[in-house]
C-alpha cells in the first residue's frame, strides 16, 4: 500500500494520558531548549502544521503538535462541557508534564490561537512565550459572546448555528471530502462567504454555503487531493461533535473568565496576521500593543485564513527569526 501524506509529511504519532484522556502528538527536533508547542484550529489536525513542524525541527528547535482533545489521534469526550477552555488549556499542560516540561512557546492559530492566549492568562508559571497567528489577543468582552454573534451576524452564522447540537455534526459530516475540499481553499472562500446570505441576511453561513456549493468555484483549492484526504478521513472517523463543542463553551468560557487578567506583561509574544484572513482579519488585532506589555507583530501578505497552509515559507521565517532573537539555542 503506499504510504499516506500523513505518513509522508509528519513525523511518527506519539500518545500521552494527560489530564484524564490521551493526546496523540507528533514531535521533531532535538530535545534541548525551550520547546514550541502548536495548537491546531478548526476544522484543522496538529498535519496543519506539517511545514513547521519540518522547518522547526530542521533548524535545531524542538517542536510538539498535538491533535487537541476532539481531534484525529486523541479522546473524543461525549459532552459539551469536557471541550471548555479550562479542560482545553489543562491539556497543554498535562502535556507539558508528561514532557517533562516546566514551560514552552505556545504557538496557536484560529481557535488554538484562542487557546494559546488562555494559557498566558491561567497559566502563567507554564509560559515563556507566546505567537498568535491570525487569531488576537482578546480579553474578557462586557457580555455573553454568543448573543453579541447572534446580533451582530445573524442566526445561521456558522457559530451561532453550532450552538444547536445534532445538525452541525449531520452536516458537516455526511461527505466529509466535500466539507474539507469547501473549506480548505484560498481567500475568495471565506472572503465570499463574509456577505450576508439568504433570508436570515447572515454572514459566515456556513451551512447555507456548504450545501448551495457546486464542489469548484469559491477559490482555488488549497491543499493536494492526498494532503485533503487526510482531513477527510479524520474527520470520517472521529466525526464533529468534539471539535464543534468547543464552539459551545463560548459562553461558559466567558463565564470562567472573569476574574482573569485583562493583560499580558512578562511574556515575549509574536502575532502573525493574514492580509486576506475574512474570519480574522488584521484590523482584529489593532487593540493588541495596548493589551500587551512585550509585543513583535507582522503581517503576512496575499494569504487567507488558512495561513501556515497556504504561506508556509512566511510564517516560518517569522517565526524562527522571532525564536531565535528571543530564545536563542
Amino acid at each position: 500500500m503506499p504510504m499516506s501524506a500523513l505518513e509522508t509529511m509528519m513525523p511518527p504519532p506519539k500518545r500521552a494520558s494527560v489530564n484524564g484522556i490521551e493526546i496523540g502528538y507528533y514531535e521533531a527536533g532535538p530535545r534541548t531548549g525551550v520547546p514550541v508547542i502548536l495548537s491546531h484550529g478548526f476544522p484543522e489536525l496538529a498535519f496543519s502544521w506539517r511545514h513547521q513542524i519540518k522547518a522547526l525541527g530542521d533548524a535545531g528547535r524542538w517542536v510538539i503538535a498535538p491533535d487537541q482533545r476532539g481531534y484525529g489521534l486523541s479522546t473524543k469526550p461525549g459532552e459539551v462541557a469536557d471541550y471548555d477552555i479550562a479542560h482545553l488549556t489543562g491539556d497543554m499542560v498535562g502535556l507539558l508534564d508528561h514532557l517533562g516540561v516546566g514551560k514552552a512557546i505556545f504557538c496557536g492559530h484560529d481557535w488554538g490561537g484562542m487557546v494559546v492566549w488562555q494559557m498566558a492568562l491561567m497559566h502563567p508559571d507554564r509560559v515563556a512565550g507566546v505567537i498568535g497567528l491570525n487569531t488576537p489577543f482578546m480579553p474578557r468582552g462586557p457580555s455573553d459572546p454568543i448573543a453579541g454573534m447572534r446580533e451582530r451576524f445573524g442566526p445561521d452564522m456558522y457559530i451561532v448555528w453550532f450552538q444547536n447540537r445534532g445538525e452541525p455534526e449531520a452536516v458537516l459530516g455526511a461527505d466529509t471530502m466535500r466539507t474539507m475540499s469547501f473549506f480548505m481553499r484560498k481567500p475568495a472562500a471565506l472572503m465570499a462567504a463574509a456577505q450576508p446570505q439568504g433570508a436570515s441576511g447572515s454572514t459566515f453561513a456556513f451551512r447555507d454555503l456548504l450545501k448551495a456549493w457546486d464542489g469548484k468555484t469559491g477559490g482555488d483549492p488549497l491543499l493536494s487531493q492526498e494532503e485533503l484526504a487526510v482531513f477527510a478521513d479524520a474527520f470520517r472517523d472521529g466525526g464533529f461533535f468534539g471539535p464543534i463543542s468547543w464552539y459551545r463553551n463560548f459562553t461558559r468560557n466567558w463565564e470562567l473568565a472573569e476574574g482573569l487578567p485583562s493583560r499580558i506583561d512578562g511574556v515575549p509574544c509574536l502575532m502573525i496576521t493574514a492580509e486576506l484572513d475574512a474570519v480574522l482579519p488584521p484590523s482584529a488585532a489593532e487593540h493588541m500593543p495596548a493589551l500587551i506589555g512585550d509585543l513583535e507583530t507582522h503581517l503576512v501578505t496575499g494569504s487567507g485564513h488558512w495561513t501556515q497552509q497556504e504561506k508556509p515559507e512566511d510564517v516560518n521565517r517569522l517565526m524562527l527569526d522571532w525564536l531565535d532573537r528571543r530564545f536563542p539555542k
